[in-house]
Order: C-alpha cells, then structure tokens, then sequence
C-alpha cells in the first residue's frame, strides 16, 4: 500500500509540473504593411508556440457570416503552413474581430450564420481553436449580472460559443482551444462600473472558465484602471501589468456580483511588442521584467503596488503581443525579436522543461483517473490515439497534440487503454 500510494504522489507531481507549459502568444497580421511587413505563416519565429491568426471578420454589422480569407498564398499553402506549425507543436488559433470590427448576434438568423461559417472556417482549415478579440458589438455589453447576463446579444453568444465547440469536437474528437483578448475596460473596468462596455467580457469569461485555454487581457490603449487594493493605476508602468493581473488572478467585486478569479496559468500578460505597436501602454523590457519577476515571486517589489499574495504566482501563464509582425522590425525597438527574447529570459527555467524540449520525457495520462477529459502529456507533434475497451474494442479514435485536451464525457465509468504509436497507458474513467 505504501509503494503504491508513493507511486501516486510521484506519478501526480510529475503530472502537474506541465498540466500547461508558459506560453508566447503573438498576434499574426493577414495583411502587408509597410511598417510592419508580413511574415509567412510558416517562418513565424519558433519562440511563439501560440499564433493567433488576424483576424476573422463579418461580411456587415447586420450579417454575421464570418469570413477569412489568407492574403497572399493559396487556400491550400495556409493550410499546408497551419500543418507545419502543428507539426512543431505549436497551436494556431482563428482570431475574431479586432479594432475595428463588430460583432452583434441580435438575432437568431445571426447567430446560425456566425456558428456556421465559423465551424466550417475551422474544419476547412484545420484550425486548434478561436480567439475572442472582439472589441466593439452588444454581444460584449455587460447587462444583468456576471453569473445571469439578461442580453440577448451576450447570452447568443455563450451559446455560439459552446456550439461551435460542440462542432469542432464533432468534426477533429478533440476539444477545442479557446482564449480571450479583451481590452482593460471589459475586465478590470468592472471594478469601476458595471456595465456597458465596463466589465462586460467578465459574464463571458465566467461561463467558460473551466473551458478556456487563457485569457490575455490587452494591457494598452487602456488609460487608467482601479485594481483590487482600491487604488488606480496608469498603463505603461510595471506596476499596471502586476495591478491588473493579479485582479485577473484574485478576482474583484463589481455592482453586478464578485468575478471570482482564474488560475495563474491562464492568466497571460498581454503588451505591444514596440512603441509603434499600439496608441499606449508600451512598456519597456526593464519595467516588463521587473513586473513580471514580482508576480512570478523572484523579484522585488517594482513600485507602489504590492501584492496580495506575497509569494507570487510562479505558474503564471506566459506572455501575448500584438504582434509578431511587429516584434520582427529591427527598427521598432533597439532589436528585432525583442518581446520574444525577454519571454525566454523571463521564463526560460520553465522553459526547459517546456513543450519546446519534450523528448526526453515519458508519454503520460492527465488526470488520471479522470472524469470527462484527459490530457496526453509530452507528445512531440500531433499524434494520433485510439481507445479500446477492456475487451479490446475500438472505442474512440482521433489526433492530439501538446497542450489539448480529449473528451471522453461519451465513456462509460470503467477502465480504458489509450494507445500513440509507441506506447500503450491504462485510462480509468471515474
């Protein structure tokens, strides 16, 4: 009883130093810009393993069929590079929205044609999931509470949302990745007001919480906000990053109930990767180092603020940018890659362990035993996995790759065995 209960623990610590590796996130731009050339997809810097494609749009702020089209290569080259990326084991998510688009599912008519083309742009081009970066639309105006929104705009889409989910699943038997990008006023705002465009992604978020990859709050184009020690703060400053991330984390009170917080490891700090990058909130890599040091608990105090938890988060989820196209002018900053290398100094001691050096590690189960969806840890690619029964018949079958989650609520209680191509791991379905 004692060596399998030592077992156990050993197996669930191993298990847990990687239920989710730091990530950089980089926005990638579908366009040519002069200041900010295009990048092929495939030649996006290796030290991004997240890349969220810019961006999936409306045909019109009255018709919400979805559109993406790639600019400049062929429909079949973007989904041969797409492949390429997730060969390496890097995740490639759709964006939808950005600055100057408008989402409002007011309708049903609306929110079938939003589900639809968004489930076909998806299984058509394989990708791992959506990103929500929608910043204008009722669909993220706060109404009601943050547990009971009443807006028929925001209620259609959690309900879009999940359907799409319930499509992508359908379509790859793997869960869809799902992260937020929304701007200061729609999560933090919420300390100051709720509703409107205040707090307004927060009844979102919260309907997804226990589904969401991360949530990247952009930390620019912000102006002031309140954090959770009452006092407000100006972006551009370490002591906004650690402000309003650790109000992420903690979680805060709002006129419309408390937004109870994330887990530090989806929690990403979202910042322009140069001056030329956003209108405000740059921050320099002495200050971004400083900030996140603190709130990883292994630096000092960087300015007035101090947290609430004194030891930090040392699980804290990664960085995002807008953007890679950005990140890679040498003239922006002192350097090109500048964002990028300070995400490998900053996270580099996770780094090694990470899903960019997973060779040597052992293919395992997390959790398990497990309820309805389970993770295979320190797989290299995408792999595909099948899931036999005790009497040896063909259950389920699909691909993975680092990072997703396979959904097995469809199970049965009972005992399982998941096979890759090289190894062979009993599964107990609680």
């Amino acid at each position: 009883m004692r060596k399998n209960l030592i077992a156990i623990i050993f197996f669930l610590s191993s298990s847990f130093l990687y239920p989710q590796n730091p990530v950089l996130i980089g926005y990638w731009h579908n366009w040519n810009d002069t200041s900010a050339p295009y990048v092929p997809l495939n030649q996006v810097d290796s030290r991004y393993n997240v890349i969220c494609v810019s961006f999936a749009v409306p045909n019109s702020p009255s018709d919400m069929t979805m559109n993406f089209v790639p600019d400049g290569v062929t429909q079949s080259t973007f989904i041969s590079q797409i492949q390429t990326l997730q060969n390496q084991g890097r995740k490639v998510l759709l964006s939808i929205g950005g600055a100057n688009t408008s989402i409002s599912l007011n309708n049903n008519t609306n929110s079938a044609l939003f589900v639809n083309s968004m489930t076909t742009l998806l299984t058509t081009y394989g990708f791992d999931g959506i990103d929500i970066d929608v910043e204008h639309g009722d669909s993220i105006l706060a109404s009601g509470t943050i547990s009971i929104p009443n807006s028929p705009n925001v209620i259609n889409l959690i309900s879009a949302i999940s359907q799409i989910k319930s499509n992508y699943y359908s379509a790859f038997n793997r869960e869809m990745m799902l992260t937020f990008a929304p701007e200061t006023a729609y999560i933090q705002g919420g300390m100051s007001a709720f509703g409107g465009i205040w707090g307004g992604y927060l009844p979102i978020i919260n309907a997804f919480r226990n589904e969401l990859s991360y949530v990247h709050v952009q930390l620019y184009n912000s102006g002031s906000m309140y954090a959770i020690d009452g006092n407000i703060y100006n972006q551009g400053t370490s002591d906004f990053i650690v402000a309003m991330t650790e109000a992420l984390i903690q979680g805060f009170a709002t006129s419309g109930g408390f937004f109870q917080g994330l887990p530090a490891n989806k929690v990403v700090i979202g910042l322009p990767a140069c001056p030329s990058a956003a209108g405000g909130g740059f921050v320099n890599t002495t200050a971004v180092e400083n900030a996140v040091k603190y709130l990883r608990g292994v630096g000092p105090q960087p300015g007035t603020y101090v947290l609430a938890n004194a030891n930090g988060y040392s699980n804290l989820g990664g960085m995002m940018t807008w953007s890679i196209n950005w990140d890679k002018v040498a003239t922006c900053n002192s350097n090109s890659f500048e964002y990028a290398d300070n995400y490998v100094t900053l996270f580099g001691d996770l780094l090694s362990n990470s899903s960019l050096n997973i060779a040597s590690r052992e293919i395992q189960l997390f959790p398990n035993p497990c309820e309805n969806r389970v993770q295979i840890l320190n797989l290299e690619g995408v792999e595909k996995y099948q899931i036999l029964n005790s009497l040896g018949e063909l259950i389920q079958t699909g691909y993975s790759s680092v990072g997703d989650y396979i959904s097995i609520e469809r199970l049965e209680t009972g005992i399982y065995f998941l096979q890759t191509k090289n190894k062979s791991l009993k599964l107990v379905k609680k």
